[in-house]
């Protein structure tokens, strides 16, 4: 019912995607050999773009994104997984060497259960540097194109499989609570433990314990990321580690805590916030962590225990492995209004996948719903209107 013909219709197409149930349809050649992938937001650009719904299909084919991902049939599942995971899709089509297509996969059925896992987001920073936005709003739901930052961390998650989420409040926590409720309107599920009063990073995770039977996954809600979570998650499983710490490589490291590693990824230094001749290393603590359950061991009750600092110390002091994994990908710490602007510049350049909300009109240009653009206004990309705005 996915598969459709150039001369079909934009109407036929919506028809088809309709009915297949996936929001998403497949060009094929008569031959049956594929062409590309069309989704709603491919056919809403035809529209906008000046088309008819009774328009052939072939005729609109400039107005669609440029390149669909495919993989041959026989690929394994994590590189499927992997695949969609970096291109941001949530369908592989998958192609008989003659190129027709086969099957089509879908990220939800291909998660590896190795990737199933709790995570803990983050969420009661006060963001003191980026005031005065975070003057009246939490820092996790400051927007970025269009959406709160946070919301981009729990999209992550999701799209590595990881859907039961752990949310650690402090700053206004019944703004996050009532935007994100209980998860179900972002695939997920999502409960929340309140700090009543300052524990830092690890103290934070260890008010939440009662949520957590196995190992987990640390990540800051107020980050900007579209690291790689499933190789992190791996090569925690593989080494047998109590603490994977995730790893990124950045230009200035003066403001983080550089680490390195030994040669079967063992922590071996660790330097918080360095000066210039201290540093050794362009590898940095990201903040993003997977953990076991043993490491509450080393986090006392009710006290600020922070990991860099005092948790990751003592485990190794104990004789815990804690290894250390270099993640591909970009990241960046949006702690000061520098950095949340830089993150903006970046989005609209491409240099990190997010999923930028609205509809793109054309190349790099993405308009929110209920936006009104007049008609002599001229949009150039890449720019980001959002929702309700007015040109």
């Amino acid at each position: 019912r996915i598969l459709i013909l150039p001369t079909a219709t934009v109407q036929d197409a919506m028809a088809s995607i309709d009915a297949g149930g996936r929001g998403i349809a497949l060009l094929v050649r008569a031959d049956g050999r594929f062409i590309r992938t069309i989704t709603d937001g491919d056919l809403r650009r035809a529209i906008l773009a000046g088309h008819a719904v009774t328009t052939r299909l072939d005729a609109a084919l400039d107005i669609f994104t440029v390149r669909s991902v495919t993989a041959p049939v026989n690929t394994p599942r994590d590189e499927q997984l992997a695949l969609m995971v970096r291109a941001g899709v949530r369908h592989l089509p998958l192609l008989s060497a003659d190129g027709t297509v086969a099957e089509l996969s879908c990220a939800e059925h291909v998660q590896d259960d190795k990737l199933q896992l709790q995570a803990v987001i983050m969420a009661g920073g006060v963001g003191t540097r980026l005031r005065p936005l975070t003057s009246n709003v939490p820092k996790p739901m400051l927007p970025l194109v269009s959406r709160p930052m946070m919301e981009h961390i729990v999209e992550l998650l999701r799209d590595h499989g990881v859907t039961e989420i752990v949310v650690t409040l402090a700053f206004m926590p019944n703004v996050i609570r009532n935007y994100f409720g209980d998860g179900s309107e972002f695939g997920v599920q999502m409960v929340y433990a309140t700090e009543e009063s300052p524990l830092g990073t690890a103290g934070s995770v260890r008010n939440a314990m009662d949520e957590l039977d196995d190992t987990f996954l640390v990540i800051s809600g107020d980050v900007l990321t579209d690291i790689d979570l499933g190789a992190v998650i791996a090569d925690h499983r593989s080494s047998g580690a109590t603490a994977t710490i995730g790893l990124v490589r950045v230009e200035h490291p003066l403001e983080y805590g550089i680490v390195t590693t030994d040669d079967s990824g063992a922590i071996d230094r660790v330097l918080e916030k360095p000066t210039w001749g201290e540093v050794f290393s362009d590898t940095i603590n990201s903040g993003i962590y997977v953990l076991e359950p043993s490491v509450f061991d080393a986090i006392p009750e009710g006290v600020a225990v922070d990991f860099s600092s005092d948790v990751f110390p003592k485990l190794l002091e104990q004789g815990h492995r804690v290894s250390g994994f270099v993640a591909d990908g970009y990241w960046e710490d949006l702690g000061t209004l520098e950095a949340y602007v830089r993150a903006h510049k970046d989005i609209l350049d491409g240099r990190v996948h997010v999923d930028i909300p609205g509809f793109e009109v054309a190349p790099g240009v993405y308009v929110g719903e209920g936006a009104d653009i007049h008609t002599d206004a001229a949009l150039e990309g890449p720019a980001v209107v959002g929702p309700n705005c007015t040109v």
